[in-house]
């Protein structure tokens, strides 16, 4: 296990205001009573859980250019047809990926591909759950051309406690599957658009991790599809 980058400043900083609060504490407090003790260790057991939010553990990914892998650790909240509006423009299988606070919070990219699309939409934190916060919330959308020339779009929406959205995606760029897209600080759900013929390996409440779990098997577009 280690740290992610983007974690590592605040933990330096929260890690310096604890330190100075503990060296104030002994410099001024002649007696320490159970209040004391309980408040540092307070401080110390949060610090531990923002350390455990930006974990990275290492993994033994999956590497499957038929599959679709898991860009996100969590629960799979929601499987439905839904048009896509933004790169695909038609309607798709919508699989969302809901995170809580103690899974990993990195993203990755579910297969090789093109970065065809990238957009940041401002917006609200609603609870990531809701079914509205896909269009509602503060989000990016990531346009992935296939190698077989099918589109997906993968989307981080933020939620109630996510406040930073961070994607390293950039229009152009060539990607490997499980190569790192982004980070969602603190929150909240992945929602990924698939082709309707692709084959769902996942169904409703199953647990998912990034770069591990197969989400879906790719299938070609048939001839009426294509019609």
């Amino acid at each position: 296990m280690y740290i992610h980058r983007e974690g590592k400043k605040l933990l330096l900083g929260l890690g310096t205001i604890i330190m100075l609060i503990y060296l104030l504490m002994i410099f001024f407090v002649n007696h320490w009573t159970f209040f004391h003790f309980l408040f540092i260790t307070i401080l110390l057991v949060f610090f531990f859980m923002v350390m455990m939010f930006f974990r990275i553990p290492r993994r033994v990914f999956t590497n499957d250019p038929q599959r679709l892998i898991s860009p996100a650790d969590g629960t799979v909240v929601t499987i439905e047809e839904a048009l896509e509006k933004e790169y695909i423009k038609q309607e798709c299988i919508m699989i969302s990926i809901f995170m809580n606070g103690t899974d990993v919070h990195v993203n990755r990219y579910p297969c090789d591909g093109v970065v065809e699309y990238y957009k940041f939409h401002r917006g609200n934190y609603f609870v990531a759950s809701y079914p509205k916060s896909s269009v509602l919330n503060e989000r990016t959308t990531v346009g992935l051309r296939l190698p077989d020339g099918q589109k997906i779009v993968i989307r981080q929406v933020a939620g109630t406690m996510a406040r930073r959205i961070v994607c390293y995606a950039r229009q152009g760029e060539h990607v490997k599957q499980n190569q790192e897209m982004g980070f969602i600080k603190f929150g909240s759900r992945i929602d990924l658009f698939i082709p309707k013929q692709f084959i769902l390996d996942v169904d409703l409440q199953d647990v998912v991790r990034n770069g591990i779990s197969p989400i879906c098997t790719i299938q070609p577009v048939t001839d009426s599809q294509q019609a």
